[in-house]
């Protein structure tokens, strides 16, 4: 049978041919909920009502591939914890480093892939810790290297905890 247009089309742009069961998509959904909900009222407890400032905006997509993808290269510990801390870092620097805002961000970004891919621990979320260190505002600058601990490292090993408690319960996982 000859693929119609559609179907190569699909192939084409990537959408899988087969999704995951219901039940796992609702138990990853859960999990992402859990997860940050935990960061964040930790995040509070610790810092403060003014905690948003805090929180990392790319762990949103580290939850997603800790608890959606759980066996992905990317949702593991040390792609999760070295690659936001290590770009965190290499964000600082450019941040720091190179007067032009928009050439310090592409920086960050090409050095935070480098980086990871040198320290073994790529993980996508990675690149946007480094940007929003360039791009965060004053409240990160005013962090300087210190962004990379907290709230970095503290976030991340947060959600790490939650995702390895969280996806326990369920043996597959």
């Amino acid at each position: 049978m000859v693929p119609t247009w559609r179907q190569r089309f699909r192939q084409f742009i990537g959408v899988p041919g087969s999704t995951h069961q219901a039940g796992e998509q609702v138990v990853a959904a859960l999990g992402g909920l859990f997860g940050v909900l935990l960061v964040l009222a930790a995040t509070r407890a610790l810092v403060g009502p003014g905690a948003a400032v805090f929180i990392v905006p790319s762990l949103g997509a580290s939850a997603v591939l800790v608890f959606a993808v759980p066996h992905s290269a990317f949702a593991q510990p040390w792609a999760v914890l070295g690659g936001n801390g290590l770009s965190a870092l290499v964000g600082v620097a450019c941040q720091q480093l190179i007067p032009n805002p928009t050439l310090a961000a592409a920086t960050a970004v090409g050095l935070a892939i480098g980086i990871m891919h040198l320290a073994r621990c790529i993980h996508p979320p990675g690149g946007a810790t480094a940007l929003a260190a360039v791009i965060g505002g004053t409240a990160i600058h005013d962090l300087g290297f210190a962004y990379a601990w907290s709230p970095v490292a503290i976030n991340c090993l947060i959600l790490l905890a939650a995702g390895l408690g969280y996806n326990l319960c369920f043996p597959w996982r």
